[in-house]
């Protein structure tokens, strides 16, 4: 059980700036196994945005709780994940060749394609949240959150990781069955809080994962850190416009 709480803490202390290192285990096998509690990062970090919405809502509209929702995860990962769809972007838009994409993305300066695509990728994320139902956000925050992280699970455990060195390296090594199974466990549990609605959503969540993975493989040959954060993004946004679409049907 102590390992646990250490594998936990790790994968905390890797997502966010909550200062946990003291309890974060520092090896690299430790990160590699600590790829199980990703989604359980996410359903914190997805808690932590529904908490804040609900306490800004009290005071302020919809729109205005929905930003403080946003700045409070952006603060909490550092824009951990939105870095890496930046950097992704880049690279994939700029890119002609594989070493020219992993040139790019590497580079800490943000382009055109990059910040294009995260002034999007936030503008759609206020806009699809604040035309949610008040009652329907928090636990839409916490699904979106949790199957997001799943979905770059699922990168490491289906696609290879590209560079020889790199922040992300410890997590190519090769995900076990059983912590597959407990991160889908994390990743699809607070689905249950939107009863229908939440499975046909994964689909379209599904689709886009298809197609993103597909790309990293043509592209890359794999994938990268930055290229986790940006199949987190994707999944995240594309599963909030799906809840949208079927609430309005």
């Amino acid at each position: 059980m102590t390992r646990q709480f250490r594998l936990f803490f790790t994968a905390l202390a890797f997502f966010t700036r909550i200062p946990c290192t003291r309890w974060a285990g520092q090896s690299e096998d430790d990160l590699n196994h600590a790829v199980r509690y990703f989604p359980l990062v996410g359903i914190l970090v997805g808690g932590i945005a529904a908490a804040t919405y609900l306490l800004a809502s009290r005071v302020f509209p919809q729109d205005v709780a929905v930003i403080a929702s946003m700045v409070a995860t952006l603060l909490l990962t550092g824009a951990f994940h939105e870095d890496g769809l930046s950097d992704t972007v880049d690279g994939l838009g700029g890119g002609w060749t594989k070493e020219q994409a992993l040139t790019i993305m590497k580079d800490s300066r943000i382009g055109n394609y990059g910040a294009a695509a995260l002034v999007m990728a936030l503008m759609t994320k206020f806009t699809v949240l604040a035309h949610l139902a008040s009652w329907q956000l928090p636990a839409v925050m916490v699904a979106g959150h949790a199957l997001s992280r799943f979905a770059a699970v699922l990168v490491i455990r289906f696609q290879t990781y590209v560079r020889e060195n790199g922040k992300a390296k410890p997590l190519a090594q090769q995900i076990t069955g059983m912590e597959l199974l407990l991160a889908a466990l994390f990743g699809l549990a607070p689905l249950a809080w939107l009863g229908v609605e939440g499975v046909w959503a994964v689909l379209p969540v599904m689709v886009v994962w298809l197609w993103f993975a597909g790309k990293l493989h043509r592209r890359l040959g794999g994938y990268t850190g930055d290229c986790l954060g940006a199949m987190q993004q994707l999944c995240e946004l594309t599963f909030y416009f799906a809840v949208l679409a079927c609430s309005s049907t």
